[in-house]
């Protein structure tokens, strides 16, 4: 394949991200799983060029930037304090999901070693970081629920990818080791993490020497790929390394990087992770068109009714083991059942039902060996890939379309904490300003008038936040709501003022993007970042009104 014919495969992808996930947010269902669907739909193209995955690719360029995106978003005080479910998810569950999907495969696919069973089951064991956190951020999941589920996807990659190891060589070479396969695990583990924490001091180190931030977000885009390089070079686990590293980096960028780099660099890292998002999800799906070459057509069946049995394996698994996990530990400590009750049955019910699979076993599968190390093809290759294939696709489709409704007809409790959390930060930022500006003096600050200003302001703001505590009414609401169609408004006009004295010359267009910003940063500022209007009817009904002369009363 040449780099042109690459690089129009590339733009042909890219093009049908953009419009499944355009389509995706029409029909108000997570993208991934219509990405999926697309990339299956693309592969019975006739005249299409076949798309074969490079595992490599996969691990070295996609996972490192989505494994840290998704670390950095994770709340370490969540992860720690959830951190027995996370383990018990992580390690406990990947273990249990390994052995019985080795169970069945063992059983339905005669000839089929206990190593190679090993094999499939732990591909498919652990949960996608990928998948999870692309669907359960667009659906409105319980807050603790999304933490477990986001801090068992971080994790349990190292546990599947340590277990696939061991029993790959088991295979390969014919040996295997259950000690030194626990060894390793530990091992890995804990360089993984060494690994992970020293690069993002490093990183934080350069971040506060450099003042440019352009540079700054360069670095943290660079950041990921050294630390799994080098957790990769020292037989590490590359996947704690960028776990580990994004967690830590995360409590720490706000001091290290000024406002305007934040707010690029979280535009950057947006656009990156959807592109890289959209990119695998479309490219499972047209994995399908390989797997046809490399299966016989009189044995697809058979092979699709195991892996279908392989499947509802694994999501049985899962099904009973979230609820027994959290049963079990409080039935054996009084305190633990006095300090974190047993969780209401549609919370476990969602985190059990949310086990999607993705790239991480898809990679993995596609990076089994041609042949083992006597030279012989590797037992069921074909078949292992296929079958697992059919867990992510399953998986994917099946219980990520299912969400909505499942959650509709669970009608979970709202979470409230967030917004405590928020008024409570709210109301101490204004408190400690307020401080400061009481602690001033004349001669601390030569301009009285303006601290007076901003005392106000604050006092105003401290105010209103003790306020909305009280229960809201629906005068209230449509108070709040009237204000902001009326903001709206008057911004709209603002932004088509400015874009008609950018059209007649009157203005350059750094004025334009300059003023746009202080626009859009007030629009997101009082909540309606997301509006728009059509420009031509906007253009033609604010033309009027700012055209239209001032009557005499004014």
């Amino acid at each position: 394949m040449t780099g042109l014919h690459l690089l129009q495969i590339i733009i042909l992808l890219l093009i049908a991200v953009l419009a499944l996930t355009t389509i995706a947010r029409k029909l108000a269902i997570p993208y991934p799983i219509l990405l999926v669907v697309g990339g299956l739909v693309l592969s019975f193209v006739p005249g299409l060029p076949t798309v074969r995955l490079d595992p490599d690719l996969i691990f070295l360029v996609f996972l490192p930037p989505l494994l840290w995106f998704a670390a950095y978003f994770t709340s370490w005080r969540d992860f720690r304090a959830n951190a027995s479910p996370i383990t018990l998810l992580a390690v406990g569950l990947v273990l249990a999901t390994t052995a019985a999907v080795a169970s069945v495969a063992h059983a339905v696919l005669p000839g089929l070693g206990w190593a190679g069973a090993i094999v499939l089951g732990a591909i498919v064991s652990p949960s996608d970081a990928v998948s999870a956190t692309a669907t359960v951020k667009q659906l409105h999941f319980p807050r603790r629920e999304v933490t477990i589920l986001e801090g068992e996807s971080l994790v349990n990659d190292a546990t599947a990818l340590v277990l696939y190891r061991s029993a790959l060589v088991a295979v390969v070479r014919g040996t295997f080791d259950p000690s030194n396969t626990v060894m390793d695990f530990f091992l890995a583990a804990t360089m993984g993490i060494a690994v992970g924490v020293i690069v993002s001091v490093v990183s934080c180190w350069v971040l506060r020497l450099t003042e440019d931030s352009f540079s700054e977000i360069a670095i943290t885009l660079l950041v990921p790929y050294i630390a799994w390089v080098l957790a990769e070079q020292a037989h590490a686990s590359a996947v704690l390394a960028c776990v580990a590293g994004g967690l830590y980096i995360r409590q720490h960028f706000s001091a290290i990087v000024a406002p305007t780099t934040r707010i690029q660099a979280k535009a950057v890292w947006d656009v990156l992770v959807f592109i890289l998002n959209g990119v695998i999800f479309i490219l499972i799906g047209l994995q399908l068109d390989t797997l046809r070459e490399a299966i016989p057509a009189d044995q697809l069946g058979a092979l699709t009714v195991n892996g279908l049995l392989v499947c509802a394996t694994a999501i049985a698994v899962r099904m009973v083991w979230v609820p027994v996990s959290a049963w079990v530990p409080r039935l054996l400590s009084r305190s633990l059942r006095a300090r974190d009750p047993m969780p209401p049955w549609p919370n476990l019910l969602i985190l059990g039902w949310c086990g999607m699979r993705g790239i991480v076993s898809l990679a993995a599968a596609m990076a089994l060996p041609l042949t083992t190390a006597a030279g012989t093809p590797f037992p069921f290759r074909a078949e292992i890939i296929l079958m697992a294939f059919m867990v992510i696709l399953v998986t994917l489709v099946l219980q990520g379309l299912s969400f909505p409704a499942l959650i509709r007809i669970l009608n979970l409790a709202d979470d409230k904490s967030i917004e405590y959390e928020e008024r409570q930060a709210r109301e101490r930022a204004a408190t400690a300003a307020l401080t400061l500006l009481d602690a001033m003096t004349d001669e601390d600050w030569t301009v009285p008038d303006h601290v007076e200003q901003l005392r106000i302001h604050y006092s105003r703001r401290l105010q209103r936040n003790v306020n909305s505590e009280a229960p809201d009414t629906e005068g209230m609401k449509e108070v709040t709501e009237a204000f902001r169609r009326l903001r709206h408004e008057t911004l709209t006009a603002e932004r088509l003022a400015v874009i008609n004295l950018r059209n007649e010359d009157v203005i350059s267009d750094e004025v334009l993007h300059h003023l746009e910003h202080e626009l859009d940063v007030e629009a997101l500022r009082i909540g309606i970042g997301e509006l728009r209007v059509s420009y031509v009817q906007s253009t033609k009904k604010t033309t009027r009104k700012i055209t239209k002369k001032p009557s005499k009363k004014s």
